[in-house]
């Protein structure tokens, strides 16, 4: 999904952490109009940052020219890594230098202590679907943070997908829903195939029927302006087939598992802070 309008220019990019989701990113700021003479990398895998500069024709730098001469930040690392990444460009990140952290469960208050409270903070919750235009993103804007600066990350992060702004303290709650979110509907889809192929199904037609049926179904959810309530209570006829399957999830207290999932995701998140 692309941004009907790309964010204004914002000067030099610099991008640490280019995995998958870092990628990703990186596709996102070209797509919404960024140059990709504006963005940098830090890679110490030089036939990773090859691989990316010769597809993104994007450049190449070692950590601290990087971070010195960027004023926006994108920070794609792994919770656990974070201060250490952190207590690593403290003294060479510029003080007006919009830091965008992508880290499950790390607080704005926490990466400004560590940055000596001078730095514009962002805090994004994605998903994987971003991948493919079609994620979900989550922002937080610090005090620091001025318009221009949440406008231009809002509009890039639209080319991702969709993007909301919630009030930090909702990010756990974010991460529960929309940042494993994926994660649930993959693993509900595994046992859908393996249910479909204990039923007689070869493994390939389970998982073509199990595949399409939920991109209809959410694309019906996306595009119709029905609840999922409505929905559902359409396709349920009663003492029908699917009112008994339907039956079955209400004995298993289906509610009380997804919620129960959805606490420990909070929980975890909340820890890693």
């Amino acid at each position: 999904m692309r941004s009907d309008s790309s964010p204004k220019a914002i000067g030099a990019i610099g991008v640490i952490g280019v995995g998958v989701m870092g990628e990703a990113l990186i596709s996102a700021l070209i797509a919404s109009g960024v140059s990709p003479s504006s963005i940098t990398i830090s890679e110490k895998r030089e036939d990773r940052a090859k691989e990316l500069r010769d597809k993104y024709h994007i450049s190449v730098s070692d950590l601290a020219k990087n971070v010195s001469g960027s004023e926006v930040l994108l920070l794609v690392v792994k919770p656990q890594d974070v201060a250490t990444v952190l207590t690593d460009i403290k003294d060479l990140i510029g003080p007006n230098t919009l830091v965008v952290s992508f880290a499950a469960g790390k607080r704005i208050e926490f990466i400004s202590s560590i940055l000596g409270g001078k730095n514009p903070v962002i805090r994004v919750m994605p998903n994987t679907p971003t991948l493919v235009g079609e994620g979900m993103a989550a922002m937080s804007i610090g005090s620091l943070v001025s318009p221009a600066q949440s406008d231009f990350v809002r509009g890039f992060l639209s080319s991702t997908g969709k993007v909301v702004e919630v009030d930090e303290n909702l990010q756990d709650a974010v991460t529960a829903v929309s940042g494993s979110g994926p994660a649930y509907f993959f693993n509900f889809v595994e046992a859908m195939i393996k249910a479909g192929t204990e039923l007689g199904l070869s493994n390939e037609i389970a998982t073509e029927l199990t595949v399409q049926t939920m991109v209809g179904a959410a694309k019906l959810l996306a595009t119709s302006g029905k609840s999922a309530a409505t929905l559902r209570e359409n396709v349920t006829s009663p003492n029908g087939t699917t009112a008994a399957a339907l039956a079955s999830f209400g004995e298993s207290n289906l509610a009380e598992v997804v919620k129960k999932a959805m606490v420990a995701a909070r929980d975890r998140s909340q820890e890693l802070a």
